[in-house]
């Protein structure tokens, strides 16, 4: 807010800038649409914000839910949500026995969201429709005997409120070996811009990619082979200067990262591709993990 005050300046800003600004928060097609959208607003809109759900979803990165929420709560139109804990609250209300996720379940309570809404403080009812599902009917053990509305709960009527909504299927997650290597050249180091369809869109890393070989003169043999694939450039491994593990959606990462010298070659145009002063590491906007990188070189 205090770089970008005003929607036309964010409109104005590189995209780079926006990203290195909310680098750490994660879900970084957020910003990029936060961006997109502050363009269309200035360009379509003559930067007033639209108010009606329709317009709003028109805008990059607002679908139904947060159009509802952005006309309902700024603007006091009659606008449904649903949320994780709307969802959780009507699911109960109407004893729906099946996946609230799913396009039937979804379809029941949009429609259902929409027939409770009052004539009036639209704002007021929406957000206490969330907080009542967020403080009351919590996911374990709902406190019914606090809540307001449970002679119309169907679910506590039939004393389900336990069993409803129907679980979800916990997230199956997949475990990956990665490598970041970390190429000198002259006091300078090597890094990458990703592509569209890659982890961390627009952010900047260092070469990195997964890894299978076992054994340090297979790791290092694979190393070689893939910044060059990647690159276009020859190096010579170093040490191993520190693993990292971490998740990026449903996959758990070991992430090792490597010391390397350049040793020969251009790199290729088929990535963007820089060698930059460890120092202007401070500028661009990077993975967690590549800022952990970043610190470590400038340590």
């Amino acid at each position: 807010l205090k770089q970008f005050p005003n929607v036309e300046k964010l409109a104005a800003a590189d995209e780079s800038q926006v990203l290195r600004l909310w680098e750490g928060l994660g879900y970084y097609r957020r910003a990029r649409g936060l961006h997109a959208a502050a363009n269309q607003v200035v360009a379509v809109h003559g930067g007033n914000f639209p108010r009606d759900v329709r317009t709003l979803q028109t805008l990059p990165g607002i679908g139904r839910y947060t159009a509802g929420a952005i006309a309902s709560i700024a603007y006091n139109q009659r606008a449904p949500i649903l949320e994780a804990n709307t969802i959780r609250l009507l699911a109960r209300l109407l004893a729906y026995p099946g996946d609230p996720t799913k396009s039937a379940g979804q379809k029941l309570l949009w429609c259902t969201a929409e027939e409770i809404l009052p004539r009036t403080n639209v704002a007021e009812f929406n957000q206490a429709l969330m907080e009542l599902g967020s403080l009351v009917c919590t996911p374990v053990n709902p406190r019914c005997d606090d809540c307001p509305v449970t002679q119309h709960c169907e679910a506590f009527q039939a004393g389900l409120q336990t069993k409803i909504p129907k679980a979800a299927t916990k997230q199956k997650f997949t475990d990956l070996r990665e490598a970041a290597v970390i190429v000198k050249k002259n006091r300078q180091v090597l890094i990458r811009q990703c592509g569209p369809n890659e982890r961390w869109a627009g952010l900047w890393d260092f070469p990195r990619f997964e890894i299978t070989s076992e054994g340090p003169l297979f790791v290092r043999e694979e190393l070689i082979a893939k910044v060059r694939e990647q690159t276009g450039i020859t190096i010579e491994p170093g040490n191993l200067l520190t693993t990292i593990k971490h998740g990026v959606t449903r996959y758990r990462i070991t992430l090792d990262c490597y010391a390397a010298k350049f040793k020969s070659g251009r790199l290729t145009t088929k990535s963007k591709l820089r060698w930059i002063p460890p120092s202007e590491l401070t500028q661009l906007p990077l993975s967690t993990t590549g800022r952990k990188l970043a610190n470590l070189i400038l340590r």
